[in-house]
């Protein structure tokens, strides 16, 4: 999973194509666990701590803006001084 989500911070995706990658992990849950309910394959999911790409994404969307902020603040600092 971080090798399909390596790149994409970066690369703005639409809601339908993150769609798509929270269905391929929940029927690969699904699947996995041999069920025909999403409801238990996510709690699987929780289980073992696993996030949907659509969290992942986010999380790693911020945590970039937020290393990228404070590139700016901290260069915007230095050049003041």
């Amino acid at each position: 999973m971080p090798v399909l989500l390596y790149c994409l911070k970066t690369c703005p995706l639409l809601k339908p194509q993150v769609a798509s990658l929270d269905f391929v992990v929940n029927r690969f849950f699904v699947k996995l666990f041999n069920t025909s309910d999403v409801k238990i394959a996510k709690v699987c999911q929780s289980y073992f701590a696993f996030d949907l790409p659509s969290v992942q994404i986010s999380k790693r969307t911020k945590r970039l803006e937020s290393k990228l902020l404070d590139t700016v603040l901290t260069t915007q600092s230095s050049d003041a001084v």
